[in-house]
């Protein structure tokens, strides 16, 4: 019976050691060493990519979109649509999933797309005026006609094909805060003229913030439209 009792006690007395041993390698030593890691090598990802203004101030994070978006007229009519800002660069646009109350720059609960397929409300599989209300064709072809009318100058006028596809379509996170150098290039006119900016200082900060594919293959170019408005609002009252 002692002989019992004693293995036990030895047997919880290693087990307590073992659990206090692995709590203080793998709770606080290897956290520790992580962060100390991160922090030392890789400050801006661990610290989450952020994006500051002239200030100083973190306007947000270069991995997340942002929408910009007058204020709504009545802000406690859910049905409102959302009006964009003209005098930004605007994203793509986002299927947003639902509302929430922590991020309101981006009506999400989570991240994710339509699901839907690319000829979903397609006529004899081509997208027209005709596509049912809902559908992918609708929402794309609604899309296009608002980024033909809000980019149209007096002295520039948009064309149907200059339209490129990230203009009306979301990415697959609905979150990308990324757009093409052609959706940004087609803005820059608008956004000159609504900020009393000449056309040149815009298309060249357009490419100031254009980035390459990655390591010369991957990926697509891009322009990052938080960093390019940061800077745009710089500009503006420079």
């Amino acid at each position: 019976m002692n002989n019992s009792v004693g293995n036990s006690v030895r047997l919880l007395g290693a087990g307590l050691r073992a659990l206090l041993v692995l709590t203080i390698v793998c709770g606080v030593v290897y956290p520790l060493a992580v962060t100390g890691i991160a922090q030392a090598l890789f400050t801006d990802k661990a610290n989450g990519s952020e994006i500051k203004d002239h200030t100083g101030q973190v306007v947000g994070s270069s991995l997340i979109g942002q929408s910009y978006h007058l204020p709504k007229q009545n802000p406690d009519d859910p049905e409102e649509a959302a009006r964009p800002d003209l005098k930004w660069f605007q994203p793509r646009p986002s299927n947003g999933l639902g509302s929430n109350s922590v991020n309101t720059r981006y009506s999400l609960v989570l991240s994710g797309a339509t699901n839907r397929s690319a000829d979903n409300g397609a006529v004899n599989g081509t997208c027209t005026g005709q596509a049912e209300e809902g559908t992918l064709c609708a929402q794309v072809i609604a899309a296009k006609d608002a980024v033909i009318a809000d980019n149209s100058t007096a002295g520039h006028r948009i064309r149907p094909q200059d339209v490129p596809a990230d203009a009306v379509t979301s990415s697959g996170s609905g979150l990308d805060p990324d757009i093409s150098p052609a959706y940004a290039g087609l803005q820059v006119r608008r956004v000159a003229e609504r900020n009393g900016l000449d056309v040149e200082r815009v298309e060249k900060l357009v490419a100031d913030h254009t980035t390459g594919r990655t390591l010369g293959f991957m990926g697509e170019p891009r322009v990052n439209v938080l960093e390019l408005n940061t800077a745009l609002k710089a500009l503006a009252k420079s």
